[in-house]
């Protein structure tokens, strides 16, 4: 995307052009998708504003202000941080955990960055491959014997994962992706293996140019 910012500065000025009433008049999964992928599309223009002389989204931030409060994206008639677009427009509006594993914050211990856009008509498939291809991923989520690691997306989002379940009933759904066996799946519901959190890496989730 650095070498073909021009496309990346195209989309975003589409994405900007969309105004408010237009927004209201589509369907829930119409908004969800634009959203994903507003966030994501902003994300990395963030990024290469400094890439690659930064480590870590971190880096753009300061002591006083982090990164997602930056308000620098011309959106919906407005100039918003990327926690307006998550935590406001998107947490605050659609009871959907799975948007966990769909935007991105350019670490490696967030999920990876899709390689197509999030579409209304197949956004429900697209948001249940995300979640299985994350949960797969055994360097973010593991059995390791009576414990079930799994990333710090579950600790800082629970509440997210338990409006109409437990968390453990959540990653039990996902049971395949996780490689558990169903006795395993039977203690995890029953508390007779604990759920962990792992520490989470902000380094930058960067490819060589």
């Amino acid at each position: 995307m650095k070498q073909d910012q021009a496309q990346l500065k195209a989309y975003l000025t589409v994405l900007s052009n969309v105004s408010q009433s237009t927004f209201d008049g589509w369907s829930p999964s119409q908004q969800l998708a634009f959203l994903i992928n507003a966030y994501n599309a902003w994300t990395v223009k963030l990024i290469l504003t400094k890439y690659p002389d930064l480590e870590s989204i971190k880096d753009l931030g300061s002591l006083f202000s982090s990164p997602w409060k930056k308000k620098f994206i011309p959106l919906l008639g407005k100039t918003l941080s990327l926690d307006d677009i998550e935590q406001d427009l998107i947490r605050g509006h659609f009871d959907e955990p799975r948007i966990h594993f769909a935007v991105n914050c350019a670490s490696i211990g967030c999920p990876a960055l899709r390689a197509e856009a999030y579409q209304s008509d197949k956004l429900d498939a697209q948001l249940e491959e995300a979640t299985n291809l994350f949960l797969a991923d055994a360097s973010r989520n593991r059995i390791n014997n009576d414990e079930l690691q799994v990333s710090k997306i579950f600790d800082w989002y629970q509440s997210d994962f338990e409006k109409q379940q437990t968390l453990a009933t959540f990653l039990v759904k996902y049971a395949n992706a996780l490689n558990l066996t169903d006795q395993q799946k039977e203690d995890v519901i029953n508390g007779k293996i604990d759920i962990e959190f792992l520490d989470y890496n902000w380094s930058l989730n960067s490819v060589a140019l």
